[in-house]
C-alpha cells in the first residue's frame, strides 16, 4: 500500500472555545483529485488553511509524506 503523500490526523481547530472543525482525518494519495463539501460555517475554508499551513489546528496533525509537519 502506497504511503500517503498528504494525511490529516484528527484536526481539530476552536475560535472562542467554540469548535469549527472537530476531528477531521483525511489522506491523500499522489494524482488524486478530491473536493470538500459543506453547507456554510461547516468548516472547510478552515479544514483547508489546516492543511496548507496558514493556520494551526489547536489539535491533531498534518502530514506530507513521513513529516509533521504541524510539529
Amino acid at each position: 500500500m502506497e504511503t500517503p503523500r498528504l494525511e490529516a490526523k484528527d484536526l481539530v481547530k476552536r475560535y472562542r472555545k467554540r469548535p469549527v472543525v472537530d476531528g477531521v482525518s483525511l489522506e491523500l494519495s499522489g494524482g488524486e483529485i478530491v473536493g470538500l463539501l459543506g453547507p456554510n460555517g461547516a468548516g472547510k475554508t478552515t479544514t483547508f488553511y489546516m492543511l496548507v499551513g496558514l493556520i494551526q489546528p489547536d489539535a491533531g496533525s498534518v502530514w506530507v509524506g513521513s513529516e509533521d509537519v504541524t510539529a
